[in-house]
């Protein structure tokens, strides 16, 4: 019988089309995809928990399959790692329930994103952070972020995937900042986002904090639900997944 896997996966998002499927057999997906084919020799469907952009990278994406397989978790990680690129990592394996779905058992992400406030970026920084070289009022950001916390109508924070979601609303449930001379991250709790409704907020934040709008300009968009006609998004290589957030019950096999 098949049994399901839980992949736990980091990967540089740089190099790739994004993690979902794409033509050109570039997505993150596709190379699980294509190494799991050579391990239990059949095209297996991987699961993820959610799509992230091409250049956004991640350190706990989740994914499910359902192999027939006698491999125990941690030598199908080992097999999977020797097929996979380096920027791709399976970071965890175990057996989860049927019942667990990466994408529909999840109960909220976390998102990191980094912004590179010094006058020069450095060399490791590229493709790592945003590069704001203007200065930022950190006490205007801090408080421009905090306004994103609650449950609110994030549409005028999401863009146009190409199909109607079924809702808009939804709750960010921490937001912390943290700043060192060089570097300010901002990190997102919530239990879901819009596409690139994260980095719409972190362009808003900065726009912010750097006097271009004002923090009742964002408390306006977060009340109305309605975008204005030019929004700043911050690039896709300062974004990363930290983790998907599971009920612990939903993992357990019985």
């Amino acid at each position: 019988m098949a049994r399901r896997f839980q992949f736990i996966i980091a990967y540089d998002g740089g190099g790739f089309s994004g993690w979902q499927s794409q033509p050109g057999g570039n997505g993150i997906q596709d190379h699980i995809e294509t190494a799991l084919v050579k391990i239990v020799r059949k095209k297996i469907r991987i699961h993820g928990a959610g799509r992230t952009d091409a250049g956004v990278h991640a350190l706990g994406q989740c994914a499910h399959a359902d192999l027939v397989t006698q491999l125990a978790p941690g030598t199908l990680r080992a097999a999977l790692n020797a097929s996979l690129p380096p920027t791709i990592r399976i970071m965890r394996c175990r057996f989860v329930p049927q019942s667990f779905h990466a994408r529909f058992s999840a109960c909220g992400k976390v998102y990191r994103y980094r912004i590179a406030t010094g006058p020069v970026l450095p060399p490791f920084e590229i493709g790592r952070a945003w590069h704001v070289s203007a200065p930022l009022d950190q006490a205007q950001l801090r408080e421009c972020a905090e306004t994103f916390a609650g449950e609110h109508d994030f549409a005028g924070f999401a863009a146009n995937r190409g199909k109607p979601v079924e809702s808009s609303i939804r709750t960010i449930r921490m937001v912390r900042v943290r700043t060192t001379s060089q570097i300010t991250t901002v990190e997102f709790s919530g239990d879901g986002f819009l596409y690139k409704m994260v980095r719409l907020m972190v362009g808003a934040i900065v726009q912010c904090a750097s006097g271009k709008i004002s923090g009742k300009e964002i408390r306006e968009r977060l009340a109305e639900g309605q975008a204005p006609s030019k929004r700043l998004v911050a690039p896709a290589a300062g974004l990363t997944l930290l983790r998907v957030q599971y009920l612990q019950r939903s993992l357990v096999v019985r």
